[in-house]
């Protein structure tokens, strides 16, 4: 399972790294209100929770369904604009002033693209027009709550009290506490932009994209940029861009805009000393169904207290030699169990950094 992007006929100057103030405020609202996602900023979210004025948090509360879920492409404007080319803008202001530019039938799409459609990235009504399409829209979002309800006939009734109304939200939370991060953080993601770009020049679109994430990566024809996400999607730049922005708040998750008729652009985690490299979508399913057959969990159970043989392993089991040999087979295949040869011996055992990685590995594989 992937999100890919065809590139055919990209050229490097049409792919851009540029950190974006708007995308990490979206970041930093959805750490707060699913602070079990973002452990590595656990302080930073009680914190500013406890300090936050009860009036700006019921307001947050009222349009969290924007960045609680995920991360909606209202935090990305520039992708959504004539032409596939603008970049994200400096200031916040200058991000608003480019949500703005979105027409209303935009703006309504993104901000419902969760609640009140059955599939992102396609979008084959007008909901401002078609009274159906405003019907099915209700509908999916009285199944979230009341207050949804009310915030989507809102939106759909007049989009432009909305959005002066989203912009208000943002100016508010930029005062409160955002101003702040962005002055502590805007450095470090404008350095890692900086960073990606030169790679891109001197080594190529294949190591700048290894660099962004072990999860992004160029396929084998160089025309496709594959994401390893639990998730399938597809879009392509055709004679837009591709822009890569920075998050200093956004890890485990890697956000991917595809939507039809956007600019693509990938939301990536800058990376911190100390972590390792994501496991892949496959590797995690590998690991998961190796470990969902009961004679490999009794298997386990062995191998997590020393080294043995296969022959070992047989005796202990009631099995042959061959039997025990295929069920090693895929917990090694898994990554699971590493083998040392002594002698004519080969000795195996249970790789328990592995596993005890295992339950991080598949939270943030699906978080991702």
């Amino acid at each position: 399972m992937s999100v890919r992007i065809d590139i055919t006929g990209l050229t490097a100057e049409r792919i851009h790294f540029a950190p974006s103030p708007l995308a990490e405020m979206g970041a930093a609202l959805h750490a707060l209100a699913e602070p079990a996602h973002h452990p590595g900023v656990q302080g930073w979210t009680t914190s500013v929770s406890a300090c936050l004025d009860p009036c700006l948090a019921d307001r947050m509360c009222e349009a969290d369904f924007l960045w609680r879920t995920t991360f909606s492409d209202v935090f990305t404007p520039s992708a959504g604009l004539p032409g596939l080319h603008t970049l994200p803008g400096a200031t916040l202001g200058e991000e608003l002033d480019l949500l703005d530019k979105l027409s209303d039938e935009q703006f309504v799409d993104a901000a419902l693209e969760f609640t009140c459609q059955s599939e992102y990235a396609r979008r084959d009504v007008a909901r401002l027009d078609d009274p159906r399409a405003r019907e099915r829209a209700l509908e999916l979002a009285a199944a979230r709550g009341s207050h949804q309800v009310r915030f989507t006939q809102r939106l759909l009734e007049d989009p432009p009290a909305i959005r002066a109304w989203f912009r208000e939200l943002m100016q508010d939370c930029d005062e409160a506490f955002f101003s702040d991060v962005w002055g502590r953080v805007r450095h470090q993601l404008v350095a890692d932009a900086r960073l990606k770009t030169d790679l891109l020049r001197r080594k190529g679109v294949a190591d700048a994209l290894s660099a962004v994430s072990g999860s992004v990566s160029l396929d084998d024809s160089g025309r496709s940029v594959v994401v390893d996400k639990i998730s399938v999607g597809h879009t392509e730049t055709g004679s837009g861009s591709l822009v890569l922005i920075p998050t200093s708040l956004g890890r485990p998750h890697l956000w991917v805009l595809h939507r039809k008729d956007w600019q693509p652009l990938i939301t990536y985690p800058i990376s911190s000393p100390g972590l390792t490299a994501p496991t892949s979508v496959e590797q995690l399913t590998l690991r998961m169904s190796a470990l969902a057959h009961p004679v490999r969990m009794r298997l386990c159970r062995h191998l997590a207290r020393g080294s043995y043989t296969t022959g070992e392993l047989a005796d202990a089991h009631g099995m042959t030699a061959p039997e025990i040999s295929r069920h090693l087979s895929v917990l090694k295949k898994a990554g699971l169990i590493t083998t040392r040869r002594h002698g004519r011996y080969a000795q195996h055992q249970l790789d328990l950094s592995v596993v005890s990685r295992l339950g991080g590995d598949f939270i943030e594989g699906v978080l991702r």
